[in-house]
C-alpha cells in the first residue's frame, strides 16, 4: 500500500506478474509501471516460478493467470495463502464464469477478474487489495463482506437445501488436483491407484470429494470443467509415450 515514508519518500506497491504468454504479460507491465505509486518487480511464465519468486521477492501483489504449466494458478493462490506471508493475489482468466470466481475467492484470492479488464479498472483494483479490501467485478468488500457474497453465491448455484456450503467450490488438495489430471488423460481409478502408490479405495474416496467441490456429477463432468477453466492445460493432458491405458474398470 502506497505510503508516505519517514523520510518523506513514497512506498509503491509492488506487483509480480505471473503469465505464460509474454505480450500478455509486457501489456500489464506497460499499464502499470506508468503510475507512480506501483512497481512491477518480477514476472514468471509458469506455477512453480510464480512462488519461487513470490517467496523470494515478496510483492505485495500478484497477478496470476488461473491457466498456467507446471501449476495452476488457483494451486498457486492456495499455495500463497498457505504460507501466511500477507501477500495478496488478483486472479486473471479467460474463461469467466461464476463456479470459476467461487473456486478462486474460496483459495484465498484477494480480486478476481476475467483478462478484458480494463487498464484503469485493474490499476484501481491492485490498489484496494493491497489496503486489504476484496474486489469482484465492481463490488468492493471487506472479509466479512466477503465471506457473505460467497455463501450467497454458492447457495445461488447449488440450492437453498445444500447441507454444508463449505463442501462446494472450494480448493482441491494438492492430491486432489493430482488425481484431476490423471483424470483428463482418461485414466481409470486402477491405474491412477497404480501410479500414485495408494489403494483404489482412497482414489475413489478423493474422486468423491472432488465431485463434491467441485460441483459436478460425473468424472467426465469433471474433466471437461477442468481443461475448459484452464486448470489443467490442454498439453498436459496426452499420456507419456507409453502410457495407453489397459484397463478402464472403475472397481
Amino acid at each position: 500500500m502506497s505510503e508516505q515514508g519517514m523520510e518523506g519518500t513514497l512506498r509503491k506497491v509492488t506487483v509480480l506478474i505471473i503469465d505464460d504468454h509474454p505480450l500478455f504479460r509486457e501489456g500489464l507491465r506497460k499499464v502499470l509501471d506508468v503510475e507512480p505509486d506501483i512497481e512491477v518487480i518480477g514476472e514468471g511464465a509458469d506455477g512453480e516460478e510464480a512462488l519461487r519468486l513470490a517467496r523470494e521477492m515478496q510483492p505485495d501483489v500478484v497477478l496470476v493467470d488461473i491457466n498456467l504449466p507446471k501449476m495452476n494458478g488457483l494451486q498457486v493462490t492456495r499455495q500463497l495463502i498457505a504460507d501466511r506471508t500477507g501477500i495478496k493475489v488478483i486472479v486473471l482468466t479467460g474463461y469467466d464464469t461464476q463456479g470459476q470466481v467461487l473456486h478462486a475467492m474460496r483459495a484465498g484470492a484477494s480480486a478476481y477478474f476475467p483478462k478484458e479488464v480494463t487498464p484503469n479498472k485493474l490499476v484501481e483494483v491492485v490498489r484496494q487489495v493491497a489496503r486489504g479490501m476484496y474486489v469482484v467485478g465492481d463490488q468492493v468488500f471487506d472479509k466479512r463482506g466477503l465471506d457473505e457474497w460467497l455463501d450467497a453465491g454458492v447457495e445461488a448455484l447449488t440450492g437453498p437445501y445444500m447441507v454444508d456450503p463449505n463442501e462446494h467450490f472450494v480448493p482441491l488438495s494438492p492430491r486432489e488436483m493430482e488425481i484431476l489430471q490423471y483424470v483428463t488423460r482418461g485414466l481409470s481409478n486402477k491405474e491412477i491407484a497404480h501410479r500414485l502408490g495408494i489403494s483404489q479405495q482412497t482414489v475413489k474416496n478423493h474422486m468423491t470429494s472432488i465431485l463434491r467441490k467441485m460441483d459436478v456429477k460425473d468424472r467426465t463432468q469433471a474433466a471437461v470443467y477442468a481443461i475448459r477453466r484452464g486448470w489443467v492445460r490442454l498439453q498436459d493432458t496426452e499420456p507419456p509415450e507409453g502410457d495407453t491405458p489397459d484397463d478402464k474398470s472403475e472397481d
